[in-house]
């Protein structure tokens, strides 16, 4: 039986190469995986699957009776479900390790990278197996991706190192030209129903009891999303109104480095104790927040938590 290799819910590119990656890696060590996501390729993930060659992965909902591998998180809110039902082989994932536990021991890579890809490099080193080309080129986009092109406060000289050797074997010669690329696909909202772009890199968390959801629009330019806020905004607050206590929404303008969060709420004091400054109206202008996990999960959780 081949074990499925998964992300999170509403997966980003990190969570799509990260599988293919990984049951690549797993087969050749001769235990048989194959590549699942719980959702379709967002327009960035087709752009590098298109580009690199790579199949989309397996959609699957249901771990029941299925062995499973999870990649880029380890929370039961993020995770496919009745994983309780199913069998859980391994963790390899870049975030704090979350409230998923199991009756069996497990193969576990957990680092504080930028990028699960950055991990997976590394194992793959530590194998001694050969990166194929077209997954080496998803890879180094999956980091690129997730550090903001080397901007973001999770970015690590590992994941930096990575790239240098994944854009070798992919024969990538300008990373940061393939980078701006890419994220300009990511900015295309054209065509996009506000539900699919709120989506589109969205979470839900448990802090301190309280369902609290955030999502993360990145673009090169924030004036890209002006046409669509008013949309969004009501769209989180649709999202807030289903027994959310929080939606907040990231617009992340990565030439400026900063990020517009647009917040939906039963009590906007937890953005002030969570960031030190009062939203005005429903956002907050939020200067060199560029990373979720790093920079607004964890004051969120500290503000829940008082």
């Amino acid at each position: 039986m081949a074990a499925y290799v998964v992300g999170h819910k509403n997966p980003d590119t990190d969570s799509i190469v990260s599988a293919i990656a990984l049951a690549d890696l797993m087969t050749k060590r001769g235990i048989q995986a194959v590549a699942a996501a719980q959702g379709a390729l967002t327009p960035e993930s087709k752009f590098v699957a298109d580009k690199f060659g790579l199949k989309a992965p397996e959609l699957i909902n249901d771990a029941t009776g299925k062995q499973i591998m999870l990649v880029d998180h380890s929370d039961i809110a993020q995770t496919v479900e009745n994983l309780a039902k199913g069998e859980l082989l391994a963790i390899v994932d870049h975030h704090k390790l979350g409230d998923i536990t199991t009756s069996n021991p497990l193969t576990m890579w957990v680092w504080p990278a930028g990028c699960t890809c950055t991990v997976i490099k590394g194992m793959y080193d530590f194998y001694k197996i050969e990166i194929p080309k077209g997954i080496a080129g998803g890879m180094l986009c999956a980091i690129l991706s997730d550090t903001v092109m080397f901007k973001s406060v999770t970015c690590t000289d590992d994941d930096k190192k990575a790239v240098e050797a994944l854009a070798k074997i992919a024969g990538v010669k300008d990373v940061m030209a393939l980078g701006m690329e890419m994220f300009k696909v990511k900015s295309a909202v054209e065509g996009a129903s506000m539900k699919d772009l709120v989506h589109r890199d969205y979470k839900d968390f448990d802090m301190s009891g309280n369902k609290v959801g955030i999502g993360q629009l990145e673009v090169v330019d924030l004036s890209i999303l002006e046409p669509v806020k008013a949309g969004l905004l009501a769209e989180i607050k649709k999202m807030q109104g289903e027994g959310r206590h929080s939606v907040f929404l990231l617009l992340t303008d990565i030439m400026k480095e900063g990020s517009e969060m647009l917040i939906a709420t039963k009590d906007a004091s937890v953005v002030e104790k969570a960031f030190g400054v009062k939203a005005n109206g429903d956002s907050v202008w939020l200067k060199g927040v560029m990373s979720r996990k790093k920079q607004v999960v964890p004051p969120f959780e500290k503000a829940f938590g008082k």
